[in-house]
């Protein structure tokens, strides 16, 4: 029996399910012949690794995309990215409508888990408006890369890089071709490149806004005060995220001796990449070794960060974000509520958020301690590859394909946890029982 049809699921469990399923299905293709230019098929390890990547639209691989995996395997691993990052959920509901099947309430409740939709009320016309609304923007994408790869690799291929690299960016997942120029090399050979520069940070950036803002935006257009309180909030911390990251890197990262050869134009291009592609896309347009200690800190609290909730970026996002920050301005203020835009922040919602805060702080960091054991790799870069991991970045500093087993199996299993979600994992494995009491109340010093 389907999970998709089985009642006793809950719709945290189906998602969990279904990621799983695809998951194992994308390993089994790429371990077939036909998917490596060598027609020996990967290893079990490398497919489960690769398959986990792109099916958490995460990034990090282990073996060079374009060098080592043939047409069939690229394409694998490009469905994958494009069902991840849309959501397996979502995907299967829009087969069904399709298909003329009838989508129940379950259904409903399950795809209103899926992109955290505000309520099941129209939530297939809502999922078919997405999807709709991702592939004409993967089009456009596509088309204005074109400008530049059809000329440099011919009419086909370069329509297949094009294509590749728009649902890439949109899914915020990372995968690159660019392995024709160095292998691992990412977008580093277009630093101050307009075209491919500016088509993959919007995609990047429409992709990780979230699909009920975008629907917010498309019904009361440019009617501010008509727009849900998660709509303001993600729009304002997301451009915050951009802009002080950016100012960052542009007066002081990239004036550093370590970038003297570079223009004003590549600065420019290089910081606003930098300052976008951590929330949650993982291409780099630079080489990220060359970074200075502080700037790998800030990439890796933008990694943790990610995108919004409800869109294909991973990360503990940036509502949670907003939230605990919003916490600690009424605190040092004195307010007795959490509020924001004229609207408040219910105690619910912040225990929810510092939970989450905390599972991704927990696993993060007890886990780079683990791979920094095991490996002979600093802490800095082992803390980098598990944020990038959890947060489904896909950004190296260049470990990746050096690890262990053991540590790719805990890089697997960030990434897992990341792309499902912290709340999704505890729902699914815990039932909520009401308490038929309350206990008695006793304060604690703190701070």
């Amino acid at each position: 029996m389907s999970p998709w049809k089985n009642n006793d699921l809950t719709p945290a469990q189906m998602i969990m399910i279904g990621f799983f399923l695809l998951i194992l299905s994308g390993a089994f293709f790429l371990m077939l012949p036909v998917a490596t230019r060598d027609h020996q098929g990967a290893s079990f390890m490398d497919a489960l690794f690769t398959a986990t990547s792109a099916t958490c639209v995460t990034g990090l691989v282990v073996k060079d995309t374009f060098s080592y995996w043939s047409g069939f395997g690229q394409l694998v691993i490009l469905i994958l990215i494009q069902i991840g990052g849309m959501g397996v959920i979502t995907v299967t509901v829009v087969f069904s409508v399709l298909l003329k099947k009838k989508i129940g309430l379950k259904q409903r409740l399950v795809m209103q888990e899926s992109i955290s939709a505000p309520q099941t009320g129209g939530i297939v016309r809502l999922t078919t408006f997405f999807l709709k609304a991702a592939f004409l923007m993967e089009g456009l994408g596509a088309l204005v890369l074109a400008l530049r790869f059809c000329p440099k690799y011919g009419f086909f291929k370069g329509l297949w890089f094009s294509v590749f690299h728009s649902i890439s960016a949109f899914c915020n997942a990372g995968f690159d071709l660019c392995g024709t120029d160095a292998p691992f090399s990412s977008l580093t050979a277009y630093t101050a490149d307009p075209i491919i520069n500016l088509p993959v940070l919007a995609l990047i950036t429409i992709g990780g806004i979230g699909f009920s803002v975008w629907n917010d935006i498309v019904e009361n257009g440019h009617h501010f005060h008509a727009w849900r309180l998660q709509t303001k909030i993600v729009l304002f911390t997301s451009a915050a995220l951009i802009l002080l990251p950016f100012l960052y890197f542009y007066f002081y990262e990239f004036r550093c001796s370590a970038w003297a050869g570079m223009s004003q134009a590549e600065r420019f291009w290089a910081a606003l990449f930098q300052a976008v592609t951590p929330r949650t896309a993982g291409f780099n347009s630079v080489d990220l070794t060359l970074l200075q200690g502080p700037s790998l800190m800030l990439l890796i609290l933008l990694m943790l960060i990610g995108g919004s909730p409800g869109s294909t970026a991973g990360g503990f996002k940036t509502t949670t974000f907003a939230v605990l920050f919003l916490s600690v301005r009424s605190v040092f203020k004195k307010e007795e509520n959490v509020h924001c835009f004229s609207r408040r922040i219910s105690d619910e919602l912040l225990r929810r958020a510092a939970a989450i805060v905390t599972m991704y702080l927990c696993m993060f960091m007890s886990f780079a301690a683990v791979i920094c054991c095991m490996e002979q790799f600093s802490f800095t870069a082992a803390l980098f590859e598990c944020a990038s991991a959890i947060g489904t970045v896909g950004l190296s500093l260049g470990i990746t394909s050096s690890l262990g087993p053991v540590s790719r199996i805990l890089l697997i299993l960030l990434m897992y946890f990341g792309r499902v979600g912290g709340l999704t994992m505890l729902y699914a494995v815990h039932t909520h029982r009401q308490a038929p009491f309350r206990l008695p109340q006793e304060n604690i010093a703190i701070g």
